[in-house]
């Protein structure tokens, strides 16, 4: 088993208010909806757990679940750390934040930043650390521009 991690950073000004957006961000089944691969989110009280869709990743496949810590200071930071359940032994997790900030020169839309980092283990050796941190960037990159995409249309928004 290998440890592979790929970072996504991400800025975008939304033309609307903090708060719809944070009502987005904060509901953990619109999440889902929105973020594709990602099958659904089970929120148990500050803990989320995520669950996505099989994903290739060389000559392998993972199908990740993993346990977020997810802390909120409404109506500016969410910040999610990888923290399973007491006793389990997850093979993947996510480390981030997202900031929401108001546009001063742009009343009623927010500077969104989201900052990722995904960390998985896979059965591959450490060789191929390149090929898979490649494919895993892409994958989250995908993941991310298809997450906005949705994002606008849920919010009835022109993309820029």
């Amino acid at each position: 088993m290998a440890r592979f991690t790929a970072r996504n950073h991400s800025e975008a000004v939304v033309p609307t208010d903090r708060a719809t957006i944070w009502k987005v961000l904060t509901d953990p089944a619109l999440v889902a909806r929105l973020t594709p691969l990602l099958e659904d989110i089970t929120a148990e009280g500050e803990y989320w757990t995520w669950r996505l869709s099989r994903i290739p990743v060389l000559s392998t496949s993972i199908a990740p679940q993993f346990t977020e810590r997810m802390t909120f200071a409404e109506p500016e930071r969410i910040v999610f750390t990888h923290e399973p359940p007491s006793g389990s032994r997850e093979r993947a997790g996510a480390e981030g934040r997202y900031d929401l900030v108001e546009v001063a020169d742009d009343p009623g839309s927010t500077h969104l930043t989201i900052d990722l980092q995904i960390t998985v283990d896979l059965p591959l050796p450490r060789a191929s650390g390149p090929a898979v941190r490649t494919v895993m960037k892409q994958v989250v990159a995908r993941m991310g521009d298809r997450f906005a995409d949705n994002l606008y249309d849920h919010l009835g928004l022109e993309k820029g």
